[in-house]
């Protein structure tokens, strides 16, 4: 019995780590994880969960840890690469020639630059990534928007980016997510770049969320907007059907590809 007990410790803490460090696992990766039988996991999910350690749902378990820091860019933008020129190119298809479009700092942000920069479009990017990857386009009207590069990030913050969003309307705004749930709503890491976010949704009639599908599941530290401030949310079909149910559930519409 003893050594029982301290075998099912030993997997809740693994379990616990191995959450806590991917953000959302399911049932059939932890049970692989451990060596132990979906039973065995489901129980023991049900136990951390009763203690706080995680969150439960259907088919597995997510972190209640905030993510209070950023992971780097250069780290950023070689991960998912693929999926996030899917993502992109989707986006891409849902813009109009002719429109004026406000495009968010970040990785996923930077494709949904590259992938409009042959279109004959009004672009304000707001970060200094896209802005240079938008300089040459042929057809492209490219406004600049003031404000404060963030170290390492190049996205642009501020009163000055601020005032910019506000003395414009824009067709589209895509925005980038650190984090996204139906409950909780969008969230940023940087309190700075929240309210930018917030500045970009008040200045668009249409917004469009990019997201790779584990920040479908994460909330980050600073408040931006609640997710029915959202119209399509665009991700990859990894995403877990309740995130992806509970936003159409609030009127979103989410867009796999």
């Amino acid at each position: 019995m003893v050594f029982n007990a301290m075998v099912s410790a030993e997997r809740h803490r693994k379990i616990v780590t191995a959450v806590r460090q991917s953000g959302q696992l399911t049932v059939a990766q932890l049970a692989e994880l451990t060596d132990a039988s979906e039973m065995t996991i489901r129980r023991d999910l049900d136990t951390l969960a009763d203690q706080g350690a995680l969150e439960r749902y259907r088919g597995g378990a997510r972190s209640l840890l905030l993510r209070g820091e950023e992971p780097p860019f250069a780290a950023r933008a070689h991960e998912g690469a693929e999926a996030k020129r899917r993502i992109a190119a989707a986006v891409a298809d849902m813009i109009a020639d002719g429109e004026a479009v406000v495009i968010d700092s970040g990785t996923t942000c930077l494709e949904v630059a590259r992938a409009l920069a042959h279109r004959r479009l009004t672009v304000m990017p707001l970060s200094l990534h896209a802005a240079n990857a938008l300089a040459t386009a042929p057809q492209l009207r490219l406004l600049l928007p003031g404000g404060e590069p963030r170290p390492g990030e190049l996205s642009l913050i501020g009163p000055l980016a601020e005032a910019s969003l506000a003395a414009l309307r824009f067709d589209t705004a895509v925005i980038g997510c650190c984090g996204l749930t139906a409950a909780q709503g969008l969230t940023a890491y940087d309190l700075a770049d929240a309210a930018v976010k917030r500045a970009m949704i008040a200045s668009a009639r249409r917004v469009i969320a990019v997201t790779e599908p584990a920040k479908l599941s994460r909330t980050a530290l600073a408040f931006v907007a609640p997710a029915s401030a959202l119209h399509v949310v665009v991700t990859t079909t990894e995403a877990a059907d309740e995130e992806v149910q509970a936003l159409a559930s609030i009127g979103v519409a989410v867009e796999q590809v």
